[in-house]
């Protein structure tokens, strides 16, 4: 995918996203990847007027969810941020729903999750890393984010009819809204026009 090529050579700093006026973005990225796989996006949102922030202690996004929303949290907290909009890809969502449901959550407008496991891949049970076998449907981290109701209704989740990755798909249940792209694929949908019109949708009302 030229995203992925691009993420692998480019030297933009972060930094250069960080202004603007309008309300305040959050990226988080899927597992190994780091923000810069999605800042084509970035690049839009900002010059929308949004400043855009990433979390460089995320690295690769190989820590267990938890842990990447402890950061998350506390980076929320420090920066003294508040009416965010997270962006999330993949397991950056799970993520970012759990630090919505925790002490920070007060500090999020909302978040647009594309291609989330929010019910988890039975792929992961097979997976030889313990950070993706913990994705599996029937891991306890997964079964408790299920029964965090309260945030659904601030999520937007996005996803494809067909996701190789995520059989179960994404459909989240009591979410602001699901929205299904008559697409295949799992990160073919980052680049899709109706990604960065529901983040407008969110972010911009």
């Amino acid at each position: 995918m030229v995203w992925q090529v691009r993420a692998a050579f480019d030297r933009t700093d972060p930094r250069d996203f960080a202004d603007g006026a309008g309300v305040p973005i959050v990226i988080l990225p899927g597992v190994y990847e780091t923000w810069r796989f999605m800042q084509p996006m970035i690049a839009a949102l900002h010059a929308r007027g949004h400043p855009v922030h990433v979390l460089d202690a995320w690295r690769h996004n190989r820590r267990p969810v938890s842990d990447a929303a402890e950061i998350l949290a506390d980076f929320l907290t420090d920066s003294g941020m508040t009416d965010v909009v997270l962006v999330a890809h993949s397991k950056g969502g799970l993520a970012g729903k759990t630090a919505m449901a925790g002490a920070a959550g007060t500090r999020i407008r909302g978040m647009v999750a594309v291609s989330t496991p929010f019910r988890g891949s039975r792929y992961a049970r097979w997976m030889p890393v313990r950070g993706l076998r913990a994705l599996a449907p029937t891991h306890p981290s997964i079964l408790a984010l299920a029964r965090h109701l309260d945030a659904d209704s601030r999520i937007v989740s996005i996803y494809a009819r067909f996701d190789p990755h995520i059989p179960e798909g994404s459909e989240l249940t009591g979410a602001r809204r699901n929205v299904c792209l008559d697409t295949g694929g799992h990160f073919r949908v980052l680049a899709d026009p109706r990604v960065i019109a529901e983040i407008a949708a969110m972010a911009e009302r």
